[in-house]
């Protein structure tokens, strides 16, 4: 028969914080992510997600002064390799016209911080593919797209506002753009992944280095925190937070329907406490752990993973160990990790 009598659960004690680092694309310019497999979700220790782009300002114009050849860059604010970053604004920024007709700019923000419009390859028409003849050019993979200029007459003259492009997905990058959703674990097949964060549209492949040519998404940055875990010394009764079905019916002439719903259940367990008031797994209720129960103490795997708000409900009998019915609230069911 087989038992847990040799089970043990162990509940996120610490954080160890990681500096905001470049995550790692998967291939499908989607999904990203890093060198760690859990993040921490711990109020004041969540992750902070900080693709490069802009955040404030940086609104492309017309020029001021009224001169050719040139338009005008308000001040913004941009996230760069994960740093909110401020950027003067830049007047009378210069645009070449091209010899032959037509050409596009990408005016950027470098990883200096500074304003540059870089020049595509010009053409007699325009193109919409980045890096061909008349179309706008990549730009490094540190640097951000702010707006595109398109000129279409070597002939000095005022730009104009239809010659602006600040179109944000296709001509200006903004850090929010497009949206994402963070994957605080990753585990497929048993196997627990790295954790990173889900976008909800493939990232444009608008940027490269300059040969040899090979388009790349943004940059995507993170700055989380990694928990530490401890062993809650005595405990029992564990039951991880899975999801149930239940099946309603209607009753109609002739026939009976039928249809099915499924909810998600709090995980449960007991813990068994010294004096219920100064016990480490105490000070940790109200809080959004990771939790982990392994079936045998002495294997590493397999075991299941859970992360939701701790809560305690706790016993003084006066003759019996003082306890704690210990509820987890998860947003997700209890994932199994059955191999390293």
């Amino acid at each position: 028969m087989a038992t847990a009598e040799n089970a043990k659960i162990q509940y996120e004690s610490g954080q160890n914080k990681v500096a905001a680092v470049a995550l790692t694309d998967q291939g499908d310019h989607l999904d990203f992510r890093s060198a760690s497999t859990l993040w921490s979700n711990v109020d004041g220790y969540t992750p902070v997600v900080t693709p490069n782009g802009l955040v404030t300002g940086g609104l492309a114009s017309i020029a001021a002064s009224g001169s050719n050849n040139v338009i005008d860059i308000a001040a913004l604010t941009c996230y760069l390799a994960g740093v909110l970053t401020s950027v003067n604004a830049s007047a009378d920024l210069a645009i070449a016209r091209p010899t032959a007709t037509h050409v596009k700019y990408s005016v950027t923000v470098t990883d200096a911080g500074a304003i540059a419009a870089i020049k595509g390859t010009e053409h007699t028409a325009f193109s919409d593919t980045r890096g061909a003849a008349g179309g706008p050019p990549y730009i490094l993979p540190t640097s951000i797209e702010i707006c595109q200029v398109w000129l279409s007459s070597s002939s000095a003259g005022v730009i104009t506002a239809d010659e602006i492009k600040q179109v944000v997905g296709s001509s200006s990058e903004r850090y929010d753009y497009p949206t994402w959703e963070v994957k605080r674990s990753n585990v497929e097949n048993g196997a627990l992944g790295y954790a990173g964060v889900l976008f909800t549209s493939a990232l444009p492949l608008i940027h490269s280095e300059a040969s040899p040519v090979s388009p790349v998404p943004k940059k995507v940055y993170a700055e989380y925190y990694t928990p530490s875990f401890t062993d809650v010394q005595k405990s029992s009764d564990f039951v991880p937070a899975e999801e149930t079905y239940s099946v309603s019916s209607t009753q109609i002439y002739g026939q009976t329907l039928g249809s099915s719903s499924k909810s998600l259940k709090q995980s449960t367990f007991t813990a068994y406490l010294n004096d219920g008031l100064s016990d480490a797994l105490i000070a940790q209720k109200g809080k959004n752990l990771w939790f982990k129960f392994f079936p045998s103490r002495y294997n590493s795997t397999p075991y299941m993973l859970e992360q939701g708000i701790f809560g305690v409900s706790r016993t003084f009998p006066a003759g019996d160990q003082i306890q704690a019915a210990c509820t987890i609230s998860a947003e997700e069911a209890a994932v199994e990790v059955t191999t390293t």
